[in-house]
């Protein structure tokens, strides 16, 4: 029964955040008499300090997006059920939550500085440029991967009826009652209790209107392209991380995390109580054979699922914006490291929408936000509510989570070329921006429908490698201020060679066929992507690993020759 796997993971999860938190805390140093940086300096833009029930929506909207949804479903396809069920749990708890919970705790102990800046700190000025270097190019491949999804869910079509148009303008209201929270909280007083009971009915709203559309006006939202619509996302972007965080990250961002409760909610109503039966095989032997397709599941089962067990872009979000509006260390154990556990169970719950489907189900072919969305539809038609009604609400659930973690994303990008080049003006905000989400432009335009599908391998081996190195800067900032450092260290090792091995095998196809491509024969545009991103990557990767064992080791050989 797929219920007792869920409630199996949820006991085990919520044992992990009262032990293993505790210790991490202990291990930490938590201390509230200290002064946080977004109570000191509280500038009413970037360092603006949030009420934890606040934060954690907007950190937990921020960090889940569609990782936790598609990279579970992919997994679960392709090896079965519980390898990636497994990887999940472990994960989560030991290594994704110790790197989002580090990482916050680190970042606030600097004065809201970025991993990059303690590298910076506590090792060379190179290994810093390198870092940055490294995530900015990771940001990048999140921004391509997650904007096309986002489209692909605007032009979606289920049993007939096309919901992407519907799905479309409710984002859209989304966004704008976002803003309108933000002003009436920020500018106007309002109490959140109030505000909660006021724009959580109008999001209900939001979703039935969705399916209601005036036929002129679906018509025309069924026109719009994937293209157009990856363009229209882009400018979104552009416009939505350049705005004082108050005025939508915030508020967007808390009724992002009450979409991410309910749906939760429904999920667990669905695992727990619906009676569905576990029919997808626990263990894919199909996939474990499948040779010609590159699917083996050792490493590539830990890239697949970044998102809901590890994921090196949630450093960057507890460093880049989290730290900046956090009112006191205390409550980095609840936004660090219980939003990833929250994480994990929302991989429990999309995965388990995997298991519900028999071999065979034409379900299976279809995209994972699909396959994510039919099983909370049916989840949702064991309480009497319409499947039409119930698919709409999913399919705007999802893509909402994408839309928390688009801007943030690209924010955080803007803050990190700024940082890498210098560029501190207003001006070189703007310009930063453009240069940011330029690359996704022209890569989504020459890969064509779906290029999401060419780009997640890469964002995927890119955020694990990006959460191997943030592991190696907390275990270097952990080791140098003399406190414990294994359950850093160990969690990096493991991430660092799983996806340098990765890696190899994305780019070792690319490199088989480049006498061919300079000879004038061609190239796959999966092969030629996966080189073209994936040397630079290995390089950099192992270029910093390379700065790090000179400066802790060579350089301290040569400074004590008598050890």
């Amino acid at each position: 029964m797929i219920a007792l796997v869920v409630l199996a993971s949820m006991v085990f999860f919520a044992a992990a955040y009262r032990v293993y938190g505790r210790f991490l805390s202990r291990s930490l140093g938590i201390d509230d008499t200290q002064t946080t940086p977004a109570v000191e300096v509280n500038d009413g833009v970037d360092f603006v300090p949030a009420k934890s029930s606040l934060l954690i929506g907007q950190h937990f909207s921020a960090i889940a997006a569609a990782g936790p949804i598609v990279g579970p479903i992919l997994a679960g396809l392709w090896f079965g059920w519980l390898p990636a069920l497994l990887w999940v749990a472990v994960g989560a708890v030991f290594v994704g939550g110790v790197h989002d919970f580090a990482s916050l705790i680190a970042s606030v102990r600097h004065g809201s500085a970025s991993i990059g800046e303690l590298l910076k700190q506590y090792l060379s000025p190179t290994a810093h440029a390198l870092f940055l270097g490294f995530v900015w190019l990771t940001l990048v491949y999140v921004i391509i991967a997650f904007t096309d999804i986002t489209a692909q869910t605007f032009r979606v079509v289920a049993q007939g009826e096309a919901f992407g148009p519907g799905v479309a303008v409710s984002s859209v209201l989304y966004l704008v009652l976002g803003v309108l929270m933000g002003v009436l909280l920020y500018r106007f007083k309002l109490n959140l209790t109030v505000a909660t009971a006021i724009f959580l009915p109008l999001l209900v709203f939001i979703v039935w209107s969705g399916g209601h559309l005036p036929p002129s006006v679906a018509t025309f939202m069924s026109s719009i392209s994937s293209a157009q619509w990856n363009v229209v996302l882009l400018a979104y972007c552009f416009v939505a991380s350049l705005l004082p965080m108050w005025l939508l990250l915030q508020p967007r961002g808390y009724l992002g995390g009450w979409f991410l409760y309910l749906t939760i909610a429904t999920g667990l109503i669905g695992a727990l109580f619906g009676g569905f039966s576990i029919q997808y095989p626990a263990i894919n032997m199909e996939g474990l054979r499948s040779l010609e397709t590159g699917r083996m599941m050792f490493p590539v089962l830990f890239i697949t699922i970044a998102c809901g067990a590890c994921s090196g872009f949630h450093a960057i979000v507890s460093s880049g914006t989290t730290s900046k509006q956090l009112r006191r260390e205390s409550d980095a154990r609840v936004v660090g490291y219980g939003a990833m556990l929250l994480e994990g169970l929302v991989a429990v719950l999309a995965l388990a929408t995997v298991m519900m489907l028999p071999r065979g189900d034409a379900m299976l072919k279809s995209d994972p936000n699909l396959i994510y969305a039919n099983g909370l539809a049916r989840y949702l038609g064991l309480v009497g509510v319409d499947f039409s009604v119930a698919l709409a609400f999913a399919l705007l659930a999802f893509s909402t989570f994408v839309y928390d973690t688009l801007d943030v994303c690209t924010r955080l990008a803007r803050y990190i070329l700024q940082e890498l080049l210098g560029w501190k003006s207003r001006t070189g905000a703007y310009v930063a921006t453009f240069v940011t989400l330029l690359v996704p432009f022209l890569f989504l335009m020459a890969t064509g429908e779906k290029g999401y599908l060419v780009a997640w391998p890469i964002f995927g081996t890119s955020n694990q490698l990006l959460a191997s190195l943030s592991l190696l800067a907390l275990s270097v900032w952990l080791y140098k201020t003399g406190k414990p450092y294994l359950y850093a260290a160990i969690p990096m090792l493991f991430m660092l060679v799983t996806t340098l091995w990765s890696l190899v095998q994305l780019f070792t196809p690319f490199l088989a066929g480049l006498p061919g491509l300079l000879s004038g024969a061609g190239m796959k545009t999966p092969v030629l992507v996966a080189g073209c991103c994936g040397l630079p990557l290995f390089v950099l990767t192992l270029w910093l690993v390379y700065e790090s064992y000179s400066v802790l080791v060579l350089k301290r050989a040569r400074e004590n020759p008598s050890r």
